[in-house]
């Protein structure tokens, strides 16, 4: 199963890096526009975002797994209007020293047979975990 990967680490403690992965104030400083935040197992994501037409588009999704300042686990609609329609994406956090890392696993959808969509997402998750970064740490 072909999967996105990507780990880094930002200069904060696990519990701010947490609150940016699972709150609306935390997802919109660094991930899309608008959110509506659940995070609980059984509970619904809504995240809205400027599509490529420049209309909204809107990704729905429920937290499988959530493991609190440890673990996340997304399961994005699979009739979503989104990319990542159908697809995973896990969350996992943890000390690194001084450091909090953030590694994060996007799989599953039409991952495996759709190369175009795999690269849009694997840029997309660079730039994100960038943003991520600039966001906790101020820069």
């Amino acid at each position: 199963m072909a999967a996105i990967r990507h780990q880094i680490n930002v200069a904060t403690n696990p519990r701010a890096v947490w609150r940016a992965l699972t709150t609306e104030e935390g997802i919109t400083s660094w991930w899309v526009d608008k959110a509506r935040v659940d995070a609980r197992p059984g509970g619904r994501i809504v995240l809205t975002s400027e599509g490529e037409d420049g209309a909204p588009l809107e990704e729905r999704g429920m937290f499988h797994e959530v493991r609190p300042t440890r673990k996340i686990e997304i399961a994005w609609d699979s009739n979503s209007p989104a990319a990542t329609k159908g697809t995973r994406i896990e969350f996992q956090v943890a000390r690194d020293g001084d450091e909090t890392r953030v590694h994060v696993v996007h799989s599953g959808g039409s991952l495996d047979e759709d190369e175009a969509l795999r690269k849009t997402l694997d840029d997309g998750w660079r730039q994100a975990l960038q943003s991520l970064r600039q966001s906790l740490e101020g820069s």
